[in-house]
């Protein structure tokens, strides 16, 4: 990353594992171009009660949406609920991907979407 945008490496061989990646953003009120291959990245915070989850992770496997990463962490406004934090192939314009948010409105108690971003391969290229 440090010579694709000209930054000084600060340090060097830090990482615990021998494949260590790190991913850096951009951030920006107008989203960038669409790319040839992209990913999306949101939030969402869904009802307390069981099924909750995967009903709103669902929208996404049934339009054959790939997902990347999801994380939880405990919601600071109230006890014993989890802010999910989800990365997914595709881009906002991609009607599947629209599709899936939109029925995600639906389910789910909130919904914030981060933008959508081109996507690297393991060397890091886009």
């Amino acid at each position: 990353a440090a010579k694709v945008y000209g930054l000084k490496v600060l340090a060097s061989n830090i990482e615990d594992l021998e494949h260590n990646t790190t991913r850096f953003f951009v951030l920006s009120k107008q989203g960038g171009e669409k790319a040839r291959r992209n990913k999306t990245s949101i939030l969402f915070t869904s009802r307390h009660e069981p099924g909750a989850l995967v009903n709103c992770l669902q929208e996404f496997s049934s339009r054959g949406i790939n997902l990347t990463k999801i994380e939880s962490r405990p919601d600071r406004r109230r006890p014993w609920h989890y802010v999910f934090y989800l990365d997914f192939e595709g881009h906002l314009e991609d009607p599947p991907v629209e599709q899936a948010l939109l029925s995600l409105l639906k389910r789910a108690t909130l919904v914030k979407i981060l933008g959508s971003y081109p996507m690297g391969d393991k060397n890091g290229a886009r």
